[in-house]
C-alpha cells in the first residue's frame, strides 16, 4: 500500500493545491481548522484527520500550507510535549510564507527533534494554484529536497533549488516585492487613465499589445476594469507579505522605497475595509487619496 502524504491547511491556496495532489493519485491525509473546507478533499479520495496531530501519525511527509508561524507552531505543538512525536522521522515541508528567521528557527527545532525540514514556498495566487501552475522554491539538505521535489509536480510547473534554509523564503520575498510593486503600479496607471477620462478598455488593449503585458497584467487588469475584487491574493495577505519583506530589508540594511510606498497603500486598503478583497483593491486606496487623502 502506497504511503500517505500529509497536508495541513486548506485555505485559499492550500485547498486547490491539495486537490491537485489528490487528483494526481497521491494518497493524502488532510486537516484544516475549518472542517467544512476538507469536504472537497474527502470527495477526491483523501482521508480527513480530526486533529493536526493525526496527520504525522499517519504520514511520513507532512506538507504545511498554514497562515503564519503561530498556526504552524500550534499545529505541530512546537512549544508542547507533542512536538517530538509530530516531527521525529518525518519530513516537514513548509510551503507557506513566514519570515526567514522564523523558518530558520523551525528548521533547527525540527532537526534537533530528529526530523527533516524543507522550505518550499510558492509563487502564484489562487488561479495558478487551481491550474497546478505554481512555481516552488526549495531549500534544505540536498537529499531532503530531492525527495520532496517530485511530490510537488501536480501543484507546481517549475521547481527551483535555492540552497540552504532560509534561501527559499528569501527568494519568495524577492519575487513578492516585484509582484506587489507591479500590481500597485498597474492599479495606479489604471487610476490615472480613468481619471483622465480615457476609455478604460482601450487602455487595457494598448497595455496588452505592448511590452508591458505580462501574465500578471492579463490576470489583474480585467479585474480593475470590472472592479472585480473577488480574492485571488487577499489584500491583508499582501500587507503581511509586505511587512515580511520590509523587515527582511531592514534587517539587512537595505533601502526599499517602492515597497515602503506600497506598504502604506495596502495598510490604507485594509483600513478601508478591503482586507479580504483581492490585491487589486489597492485601487480604493489610490482613489481615496485622490478624493480626500488617506484614511486616518
Amino acid at each position: 500500500m502506497e504511503e500517505l502524504v500529509g497536508f495541513l491547511g486548506l485555505g485559499v491556496m492550500g485547498q486547490p493545491m491539495a486537490l491537485n495532489l489528490a487528483r494526481s493519485g497521491t494518497p493524502l491525509v488532510v486537516w484544516n481548522r475549518t472542517a467544512a473546507k476538507a469536504a472537497p478533499l474527502r470527495a477526491a479520495g483523501a482521508q480527513v484527520a480530526a486533529a493536526p496531530s493525526d496527520v504525522p501519525e499517519r504520514a511520513r511527509i507532512v506538507i504545511m500550507m498554514l497562515a503564519g508561524g503561530e498556526a504552524i507552531d500550534e499545529a505541530l505543538d512546537r512549544r508542547g510535549p507533542g512536538f517530538g512525536a509530530n516531527v521525529a522521522g518525518r519530513t516537514i515541508v513548509h510551503m507557506g510564507t513566514t519570515s526567514p528567521g522564523y523558518s530558520r528557527g523551525l528548521c533547527a527545532d525540527v532537526r534537533a527533534a530528529g526530523g527533516r525540514y524543507v522550505e518550499a514556498p510558492v509563487s502564484g495566487s489562487r488561479v495558478p494554484a487551481e491550474q497546478g501552475r505554481l512555481v516552488a522554491m526549495l531549500a534544505g539538505d540536498g537529499p531532503d529536497v530531492d525527495e520532496v521535489r517530485p511530490l510537488l509536480r501536480p501543484m507546481c510547473h517549475e521547481t527551483f533549488a535555492c540552497g540552504p534554509v532560509p534561501n527559499a523564503l528569501l527568494m519568495k520575498l524577492s519575487v513578492n516585492l516585484f509582484l506587489i510593486t507591479t500590481v500597485t503600479g498597474l492599479a495606479e496607471a489604471f487610476h490615472f487613465a480613468d481619471r483622465h477620462g480615457l476609455d478604460r478598455r482601450l487602455f487595457l488593449d494598448v497595455l496588452d499589445a505592448g511590452p508591458m503585458a505580462s501574465g500578471v497584467s492579463r490576470m489583474k487588469a480585467p479585474k480593475l476594469l470590472d472592479r472585480d475584487f473577488a480574492v485571488q491574493a487577499a489584500a491583508l495577505d499582501v500587507l503581511r507579505n509586505n511587512r515580511l519583506i520590509a523587515d527582511a530589508a531592514r534587517d539587512a540594511g537595505l533601502a526599499s522605497p517602492l515597497l515602503d510606498v506600497c506598504h502604506a497603500l495596502f495598510r490604507e486598503t485594509v483600513a478601508l475595509g478591503h482586507e479580504q478583497a483581492d490585491m487589486v483593491a489597492v485601487l480604493n486606496a489610490l482613489e481615496a487619496r485622490t478624493d480626500g487623502g488617506p484614511p486616518a
